[in-house]
């Protein structure tokens, strides 16, 4: 933790744009509870399924960018005795993300 005072967060990836990062989420969100409420009046079920793609897609976009600032940030930033350790726990972020259904 060099460089940090007690006080002081962690520089993360996505701290740059952690504003933009929470307004996404916000808007997934308010998707969600789109979905719920199709689901409360009984909507059609393609256009439930329609939405839910959606959904997922835009949380996919979100975990590419934090993958990206990630690999940026906490993969080539870290120490040069950290990276290989940090590459190993990314990839197994990927795979995790990969594995749906």
């Amino acid at each position: 933790m060099s460089g940090m005072t007690k006080t002081q967060a962690p520089t993360r990836g996505y701290t740059a744009t952690k504003d933009q990062l929470q307004a996404r989420l916000r808007r997934i969100e308010g998707q969600i509870r789109g979905i719920q409420g199709m689901v409360q009046d009984d909507r059609y079920c393609i256009d439930i399924l329609t939405q839910i793609s959606a959904a997922q897609a835009a949380l996919d976009k979100v975990a590419l960018g934090l993958l990206d600032g990630h690999a940026h940030t906490c993969v080539i930033g870290a120490e040069p005795q950290q990276q290989d350790a940090r590459t190993e726990e990314m990839m197994a972020a990927i795979g995790r993300l990969l594995k749906r259904g």
